[in-house]
């Protein structure tokens, strides 16, 4: 059953039993609390994301990445102070080492926000994304998943708030009408000769719910009190995760649970669609009043010094992307290397 042992380790919940009864909702709330609580990660299964458009958005992905290189870095991210674009293998870095991946990165499609007096630096985030012309099916494909996705984590997230003891709409004011999400189409190619494994190094997550797909190939590890464990794929099912936005926000009751990803073997390569559902760049992330019960059963997470994070949404995003993106950094925001502790050369780290 939902937090029963299982072959994947990981519980698996059916979203579909929030638009139950009452006291199915209310069971629904409980395990969902219960998993974030004591892993941090679960399946979602009953979730309403149809099978014809994840198989849209697959093949759409595997149709970009099969461009030759020169076409693919035509919309590199290094052109995009918005931090948008393609990212090619060992370009992007985790805990000072390059990722074995290659990935384009999509946010939402809003305007530029104007540099000026008393304009926050986080402001340069928003702006436009970059698209294949190459591939004109992938832009429609990806904004419809960033759609129904989204509204998918929104629900889940009202789930959250009832099994905090709050209002379903308590987060509300955080992500508004306009959330900042991002979304991340990604290739792990199979492992180079002499290479170590690693696909993304172990990190947390900084938004408030992460929501991933994953194809047939596994290689995600979840990290607990045991050791790694694989989060082996279920078709159809997508891998949730709790932010560290959503774990501050929650007195630390939620559990922001340290994650990688191991490369496939050589020849082998696999293909994952993250979701990042995060709060409004312009928020301040909340400190709820738990239930006693819930407050007596927090488990506070040591700071980590090397990734300080800050209530203020929009200096967390910020500070992310420039870490783990050195080249977009020192091309389009120079001035705010020294501020976020970057040299104005060598290797970058997100974390």
């Amino acid at each position: 059953m939902l937090l029963s042992e299982t072959s994947f380790h990981l519980p698996i919940l059916d979203l579909s039993r929030f638009d139950g009864g009452p006291a199915e909702r209310a069971a629904f709330c409980a395990e969902l609390g219960r998993a974030a609580h004591e892993v941090g990660f679960l399946y979602l299964v009953g979730h309403g994301i149809s099978d014809d458009l994840i198989a849209r958005v697959q093949a759409e992905s595997r149709r970009f990445f099969a461009l030759p290189e020169s076409e693919k870095l035509a919309i590199e991210m290094v052109n995009s102070p918005q931090f948008r674009g393609y990212t090619r293998v060992g370009a992007e870095i985790t805990r000072g080492k390059p990722d074995w991946r290659e990935q384009i990165d999509i946010g939402a499609e809003r305007d530029v926000i104007p540099p000026g007096r008393g304009v926050p630096a986080w402001a340069r985030l928003q702006g436009p994304n970059q698209w294949p012309d190459a591939v004109p099916g992938l832009k429609p494909a990806l904004l419809q998943w960033q759609d129904e996705v989204g509204a998918m984590l929104i629900k889940v997230l009202r789930a959250f708030a009832l099994a905090l003891g709050q209002d379903e709409d308590a987060f509300a004011p955080i992500y508004g009408d306009a959330p900042h999400h991002l979304l991340k189409i990604i290739r792990y190619p199979g492992r180079a000769p002499g290479r170590d494994d690693q696909g993304v190094g172990p990190h947390n997550d900084s938004g408030i719910l992460t929501a991933l797909l994953q194809d047939e190939v596994g290689g995600l590890q979840v990290q607990t009190a045991s050791g790694w464990i694989d989060a082996t794929p279920i078709p159809g099912a997508f891998i949730i995760n709790i932010g560290e936005s959503l774990e501050l926000a929650a007195e630390g009751y939620l559990r922001s649970t340290v994650h990688r990803v191991i490369a496939p073997p050589a020849g082998v390569d696999r293909i994952s669609v993250a979701y990042f559902l995060g709060p409004r760049l312009d928020a301040e992330i909340p400190l709820l009043h738990l239930p006693p019960d819930l407050a007596a059963q927090v488990r506070l997470r040591e700071p980590d010094p090397n990734n300080p994070l800050f209530r203020q949404s929009g200096q967390n995003y910020l500070k992310g992307r420039l870490r783990s993106h050195p080249d977009v950094a020192r091309r389009h925001h120079a001035d705010l290397l020294a501020e976020f502790g970057l040299a104005a050369d060598g290797p970058g780290s997100a974390y």
